[in-house]
């Protein structure tokens, strides 16, 4: 009798234990894997090229016997340049080198025999090395910008600001427009000629940035 009730619980047992293999499993399944999606943002370097219209506005000072005329045109080059964001703010700096068909002409007398025969044209480029300054929305940037121009022998400032969009995490596009003033005081030539050069550009560019993520 012992021994049958030793081999019913044993077979019980066996049963029990089959019908649990059976079972679906309790445990929950692992939860797949998924790449969280990068935060854009405008830190990085860059570089770029534009292209716009400008218009001069020159001041030839001490001389009055000129026949010199505003004039406008395109303007273009490249642009280089490194942003930095920090929370919704984007600071950087940026430096460009421009050709420029415009700016003033004229006809003078600089040989001093009565007849007006000698040309004068202004400089056909101009660089600048600006801050830039701006807040972000995200892909959408608006900045402020200013700094240091020159062109030839002239120095001066500029000041401007604009807007650009990162369509890409590479590249971005931009509209600008800067204030541009130059003052190339006391010719070593002709003492006295106070060449003080104003102009405005519009532009707009385009960007590829370097390691966006």
């Amino acid at each position: 009798m012992k021994k049958i009730l030793l081999s019913s619980v044993a077979l019980l047992g066996l049963a029990t234990g089959a019908l649990a293999a059976d079972l679906p499993s309790r445990r929950a399944a692992p939860a797949p894997i998924i790449a969280a999606v990068p935060v854009f943002t405008w830190t990085g370097f860059y570089v770029g090229v534009n292209a716009g219209y400008g218009w001069s506005n020159n001041d030839f000072d001490a001389v009055d016997i000129a026949d010199v005329d505003d004039d406008g045109g395109f303007v273009g080059g490249a642009q280089v340049g490194y942003n930095y964001q920090i929370g919704s703010f984007v600071v950087g700096l940026e430096g460009d080198v421009q050709y420029a068909d415009f700016g003033a002409d004229g006809t003078f007398d600089f040989d001093g025999d009565g007849v007006f025969t000698d040309d004068f044209d202004s400089s056909d480029w101009f660089g600048t090395v600006r801050a830039r300054a701006g807040v972000a929305f995200d892909r959408a940037l608006i900045y402020a910008t200013g700094g240091f121009a020159f062109a030839d022998d002239a120095t001066g400032w500029t000041v401007g600001g604009g807007v650009e969009y990162a369509f890409t995490n590479n590249l971005s596009a931009k509209i600008e427009g800067l204030y541009v003033s130059l003052d190339g005081d006391d010719d070593d030539l002709f003492p006295g000629f106070d060449n003080e050069t104003d102009f405005g550009v519009v532009r707009a560019g385009l960007n590829f940035r370097f390691g966006t993520y």
